[in-house]
């Protein structure tokens, strides 16, 4: 059996608050499998963006070991960090964060280049393609709605095909229709490029496709259970 691609052992994240330190993740022990997807639930505050934040060194653990591909996240410096997380990961979040002086096209291409890649323009505009944003490449967030805004934020993600992929209430900003259709696009996306998917949810409906589902309460992981296939 290979190794895990991200494996915690009681990981844990204490934060200083107004008041003193407060305690947000306590000895989170967890393994996720190449290719496989993993939904994290759970009520607000109990730990999930937390935990997936650790996953992808965004926030280091206090405590216990995060590793991800082999590579142990919190001894890395930051610049290690960035490296790593711009070769090996795409993480996706609620608020979409492109950069708004920034084309869609620029906006999907900027990993690319920053990771040195000769044709970052060429495999964006692929990307945008694959995401149905084709006809958008030339236009800046501002003229975009939520749904584009997202599914150029999943382009640009998966844009430099990585091996993990995290996603952070990825529907929590949408309507229904265009929330079921970025279920579809992160999920297609998985399986044209083989990534391993990691996301948070409040959302049933996205819980529910993926391979396992683990529920969070009070920074502890409460219940984990493997989802039938559809």
């Amino acid at each position: 059996m290979s190794d895990p691609v991200l494996r915690l052992d009681n990981a844990a994240l204490t934060l200083d608050g107004n008041a003193g330190p407060v305690e947000i993740l306590h000895g989170i022990t967890l393994d996720v499998t190449r290719g496989e997807t993993l939904g994290l639930v759970g009520p607000s505050g109990s730990g999930k963006s937390s935990l997936l934040m650790i996953m992808g060194g965004l926030e280091r653990a206090t405590g216990g070991r995060v590793q991800a591909l082999g590579q142990d996240l919190i001894q890395m410096s930051e610049d290690a960090l960035a490296r790593f997380r711009r070769d090996h990961m795409g993480v996706v979040f609620q608020s979409f964060h492109l950069i708004p002086t920034m084309t869609a096209l620029e906006n999907v291409a900027t990993p690319l280049e920053l990771a040195g890649a000769p044709d970052a323009f060429e495999r964006a505009q692929a990307e945008l393609e694959a995401v149905g944003l084709a006809h958008r490449a030339g236009h800046y967030p501002s003229q975009m709605s939520g749904g584009e805004q997202q599914r150029v934020a999943l382009a640009r993600a998966s844009a430099p095909r990585p091996d993990i992929l995290l996603a952070d209430e990825p529907t929590g900003n949408l309507d229904g229709a265009n929330g079921a259709a970025i279920m579809d696009l992160l999920f297609g996306l998985r399986d044209r490029h083989g990534a391993t998917l990691v996301l948070v949810t409040h959302a049933n409906a996205l819980a529910e496709r993926c391979d396992r589902v683990i529920r969070l309460e009070d920074g502890r992981i409460a219940d984990a259970a493997k989802v039938a296939a559809a």
